[in-house]
């Protein structure tokens, strides 16, 4: 054998060392996936395929679509899912609206000003969600620091309750979305140069139409992002609803809660699951669609 053959021999074997050292490094991720998500869900599937007897929370060795038809068509399941639905639409706009334009804040201040929004921002989530989400419970409350405010400046004649109700349910979730979107769109805005506002200022456009026609296209990657988050988080929403709600405002993980520790139907809440699931997955893609139709679209690295 020659000297070529041998060291082209000896740098293939190398090569298919290094592979193999390298695919070890999947190993504890392919664990992670398969351990932490393909699993638990294999089993969540299984379960919400079983019967659902009296008395006991699933029926061993059964395979029925019992649990399906009854969550399809139960009228509270169906006013938990429209209502799960509208609440994860109205949180996500409302959360988007504010985490764009407070990114937008923080990215064109400078200085000491800057600082302290991006730590306020960064603060909230330093803090336990049910913590952080009950702490709106006072300020919401009739008495609360909210009403006393409205009621100083003549915006109200009473006091109102917004908690527990609706508007704390979606104060409560949009307050505790929006640091995650403040964070995605900031980490995009960083890569605009803000030659290109001050040259389309100086081209005429105003503050609302630079924004527009310039920053809004650039950040739709951010928003896309964010909107993922939202969308996902806010339907199955469990915090917000739960402490902050009142009894109308009851989302798919509140009554996936009652299933399997108050009423014991593991089968009906395993059904449930995998509805809420599904609906987490259309409405992601629905809001990547809308993006993708809007001007710049989402751009997906590589293209």
């Amino acid at each position: 054998m020659s000297t070529s053959r041998i060291r082209d021999s000896l740098r293939t074997d190398l090569q298919q060392r290094d592979f193999d050292k390298r695919s070890l490094l999947f190993v504890p991720i392919a664990l992670l996936v398969f351990g932490g998500f393909v699993f638990p869900f294999l089993i969540l599937i299984r379960i919400s395929l079983a019967g659902q007897p009296s008395g006991a929370p699933y029926e061993e060795g059964s395979l029925t679509l019992e649990s399906f038809v009854h969550v399809v068509t139960s009228d509270l399941i169906q006013y938990i899912i429209g209502f799960s639905i509208l609440y994860a639409v109205t949180t996500t706009l409302l959360a988007l609206v504010v985490a764009t334009f407070y990114a937008y804040a923080a990215w064109r201040t400078s200085g000491v000003t800057k600082y302290v929004l991006l730590f306020s921002s960064i603060l909230p989530l330093l803090t336990t969600l049910a913590v952080k989400t009950y702490a709106w419970a006072p300020l919401l409350a009739p008495n609360g620091n909210v009403n006393d405010l409205l009621l100083l400046f003549s915006v109200i004649g009473e006091p109102v309750q917004f908690a527990p109700g609706l508007v704390g349910a979606v104060v409560g979730q949009v307050y505790n979305m929006v640091p995650f979107g403040i964070l995605a769109i900031y980490s995009v805005l960083m890569s605009i140069e803000e030659s290109k506002i001050e040259a389309a200022r100086d081209l005429g456009a105003s503050r609302i139409r630079s924004f527009y026609e310039v920053v809004l296209p650039e950040i739709i990657p951010g928003i896309a992002v964010a909107s993922i988050i939202f969308v996902t988080w806010s339907v199955g929403a469990y915090a917000a609803p739960q402490l902050l709600g009142g009894g109308a405002e009851r989302s798919y993980a509140v009554q996936i809660e009652s299933y399997m520790l108050a009423e014991l139907q593991w089968a009906f809440a395993g059904a449930l699951s995998v509805l809420m699931l599904l609906t987490g997955a259309i409405g992601v893609l629905i809001a990547l669609w809308v993006l993708n139709q809007s001007e710049g679209g989402v751009r997906i690295a590589g293209q």
